[in-house]
């Protein structure tokens, strides 16, 4: 097992996100990154209120040559969740191209291109045959029927977050994959919410970030589904039910998925995830790993990854998933079931993150 991790361009206070990946080179198949002043699943890495840097494009294309020469595959992301009136047009088709002819003649062309787009895949597979078409996480496919009907037009797919502990579903699809000639790749690391129900319009107005940055947005309400619910502490054992997989656990996924991806495009401290990952171990904050990362909200207590109870991946991979009627993980007292929840938070100090503006 390998490892996919995000691209973030260099800062003046952080650690060039390149250098990490050189050090850890042998644990490290692929590298997504969006291109410079396109829409996708996070805001524009260029552009700002009408302003763009267009050094970023260079810092860009520089790092991509370094690390294609390290023998690591590239992942070009058109993953956007909405585009808008040309969803379906030749001026889409066009621009698609014109970066896939730029990136080819410019850094070596890109291996993989993932997009939440049916049309985008369409159009890679059309004019750059030579590259592996991949379905997003944002996409949430997670059954056969959903792989499926797609399969002219995606090589692989990122398996819906939701399956993550299911391990015995994820071998059928492995399976199917594997009959079709099509490959599966799951994300280790995320913090979103399970069957997030705030995630379309989350995914959309991410999209459209660039235009709502040039409006006048209310301020008194957090467009942020996962934020406003954290805030009662009563449903922050929801965390725990969650699809992130730890560290100490992800060898039980070896001989079901070949590349793992890690969230790092917009965590603060890449180097800790890819180490932990890497390591199959973390002392420190859970929350410290996952993007997003709940810090804040739940400070000054934090969940410490070393006081799981030695059962925890035997249950959470085995049970019928239905949280609401369980007490695992939920710390009640009338509950007779381990509390999990309770035996895992402690007073640990100050939390990486901050949470979003908007």
């Amino acid at each position: 097992m390998k490892f996919a991790v995000g691209y973030q361009l260099p800062g003046e206070d952080t650690e060039p996100i390149v250098e990490v990946i050189e050090e850890y080179r042998d644990h490290i198949a692929e590298v997504y990154f969006p291109w410079a002043d396109m829409p996708s699943g996070r805001a524009p890495l260029a552009t700002m209120h009408g302003y763009t840097d267009w050094s970023t494009q260079r810092a860009l294309e520089r790092d991509l040559v370094r690390l294609r020469e390290m023998g690591i595959k590239l992942d070009l992301l058109f993953n956007a969740a909405c585009y808008g009136g040309r969803a379906i047009s030749e001026w889409l088709e066009n621009q698609v191209r014109s970066v896939l002819d730029y990136a080819e003649a410019g850094v070596g062309g890109v291996d993989i291109a993932t997009t939440t787009s049916p049309f985008v895949a369409r159009t890679i597979k059309k004019h750059h045959p030579e590259v592996e078409v991949r379905a997003s996480i944002n996409m949430k496919i997670g059954t056969i029927k959903g792989m499926e009907y797609l399969a002219d037009v995606f090589d692989s797919y990122h398996v819906q977050r939701e399956f993550n502990r299911d391990l015995d579903y994820i071998r059928e699809l492995r399976a199917w994959a594997d009959e079709q000639g099509k490959k599966l790749i799951m994300l280790a690391n995320s913090g979103c919410m399970i069957h997030c129900s705030g995630q379309a319009f989350h995914d959309n107005m991410v999209a459209h970030e660039a235009e709502i940055d040039e409006c006048i947005n209310v301020r008194d309400w957090s467009a942020h589904t996962c934020w406003r619910f954290l805030q009662d502490p009563a449903n922050r054992v929801c965390v725990l039910q969650n699809t992130w997989v730890r560290p100490e656990d992800i060898h039980h996924y070896e001989d079901l998925f070949p590349v793992v991806k890690l969230a790092t495009r917009m965590h603060a401290r890449p180097r800790a995830v890819i180490d932990a990952y890497v390591n199959r171990r973390y002392r420190g904050n859970l929350l410290d790993l996952m993007e997003p990362g709940f810090g804040p909200v739940f400070a000054p207590q934090a969940i410490d990854n070393t006081l799981f109870p030695e059962d925890w991946f035997g249950r959470t991979s085995t049970c019928d998933r239905r949280c609401h009627a369980c007490g695992y993980c939920r710390s009640e007292e009338h509950t007779s079931e381990l509390e999990v929840l309770r035996l895992v938070m402690v007073d640990f100090g100050a939390p990486a993150f901050t949470a979003p503006e908007r």
